[in-house]
């Protein structure tokens, strides 16, 4: 039996460069940084080592009802915004709610209630704690928000592999509705680990980017003198249905899902295989899913965190896969304008992937200006056209404890 092709029918977001899908892909196209200096108090009390991120272009609060604020965590919130926005987007289908699912993703969770919740315990005691906490902080609070507010009942699961996270739960929601176990589902994953514990901490490992003086150029896949990520937070959905459910009812599709691939490294808790050889196999195996060949594939959006060694991991992977062929294919970093979203990152690409596809327009990788020798790739630093025909664009995500997830699009 032939496997259902999965679609892409509707796109939302709440990011770094703005509150919804199609002005946060005007402003990356335009060249846009998300990443600004941080003013709340903390930063300097606290003297953070880092003191810019990359924080969503508007506050969920101001957008949000006062009850919807209160009842959720800011990374739920985030997801309500990017659902809503996707679901609207995709014609808000009619579907019967047993036929409707959500996979979505985290990396960390609800660390701001969490925390919040530590420092109200020790500094006015266990009765003043919020009886919502444990709703509010737990990972799967994003999943449940976005499956209460479109009463989907065919599953709302959560996948929490780092910043693999919300790839994966793109690949798990193709898996679920080539199974039959829905027709449509909302895919997608969320962050809001703006705060200053988690800014210390990947300072400390040295992972983030200490260019206090210009956040907007700090973030720059690629370059010979990147020095970290850039710490993102926001949301990012994508409507995702059988193309017999989305032809039936007359949806626009922006691209199809061909095939998806999830490897694991086992090689350490941090650092990729510095020879990428299971991103290599994830990237092959999400091309070969669906019976297509590695010289379909014309663009790829890269993970590129635009640290020293996770960008050679990366191309190295790509070489391993494309080999002299590499050079044919456009790839473009869109960390560098909207900052790393962890557990969101892999959504919020994805959502670039089909708008490139859907528009033919490679976003550009803003703040390159040195290349690395050591990574010469093909990397859109202007909108670049992509071909016409049909053509396979591949979004990937890797992160820590050595997951890797690919998902592979092709034109509609």
């Amino acid at each position: 039996m032939t496997a259902p092709r999965i679609v892409v029918t509707g796109l939302g977001t709440f990011s770094p460069l703005a509150q919804n899908a199609p002005d946060t892909w005007s402003a990356l196209l335009d060249g846009a940084s998300g990443a600004r200096h941080l003013e709340q108090p903390w930063v300097t009390e606290l003297a953070l080592p880092v003191t810019f991120a990359s924080q969503a272009f508007t506050d969920p609060e101001t957008v949000l009802d006062r009850v919807e604020s209160k009842r959720l965590d800011r990374g739920s919130q985030f997801s309500l915004l990017a659902a809503r926005e996707a679901w609207a987007d995709a014609g808000s289908p009619e579907v019967e709610p047993e036929r409707l699912g959500v996979d979505w993703a985290t990396g960390i969770g609800g660390v701001w209630t969490l925390l919040n919740a530590w420092d109200t315990l020790r500094e006015k005691g266990p009765r003043r704690v919020l009886p919502m906490t444990v709703p509010m902080l737990m990972p799967n609070a994003p999943a449940a928000a976005v499956e209460m507010e479109f009463a989907a009942r065919a599953g709302a699961r959560t996948v929490v592999s780092a910043c693999a996270s919300s790839t994966e739960s793109l690949a798990n929601a193709v898996e679920h509705l080539q199974a039959g176990l829905a027709d449509v589902i909302i895919a997608g994953g969320t962050e809001a680990s703006i705060h200053p514990l988690p800014l210390a901490a990947f300072a400390a490992m040295q992972a983030l980017s200490k260019r206090n003086d210009d956040p907007a150029r700090a973030s720059r896949p690629y370059d010979s003198n990147r020095d970290g990520f850039v710490l993102g937070e926001g949301a990012a959905a994508l409507v995702l249905e059988t193309e017999e459910h989305a032809k039936a009812r007359g949806a626009r599709i922006y691209a199809v899902v061909v095939g998806s691939a999830v490897t694991s490294d086992a090689y350490h808790i941090t650092a990729p295989d510095p020879e990428g050889s299971a991103a290599a196999r994830a990237m092959i195996a999400a091309v070969h899913a669906a019976g297509h060949d590695l010289a379909d594939v014309k663009h790829v959006n890269a993970h590129a965190t635009s640290t020293p060694v996770g960008d050679i991991a990366e191309y190295r992977a790509l070489a391993h896969v494309f080999g002299d062929r590499l050079d044919d294919i456009v790839v473009t970093a869109t960390k560098a304008s909207t900052g790393h979203l962890l557990g969101a990152a892999g959504a919020i690409e994805a959502l670039f992937t089909v708008k490139a596809l859907h528009e033919r327009t490679v976003p550009p990788t803003i703040n390159l200006t040195d290349q690395d020798p050591e990574i010469p790739l093909d990397v859109a630093t202007s909108p670049r056209p992509l071909p016409a025909g049909d053509v396979l664009a591949l979004s990937n995500s890797f992160g820590f404890g050595g997951h890797n997830a690919v998902v592979a699009f092709a034109s509609a």
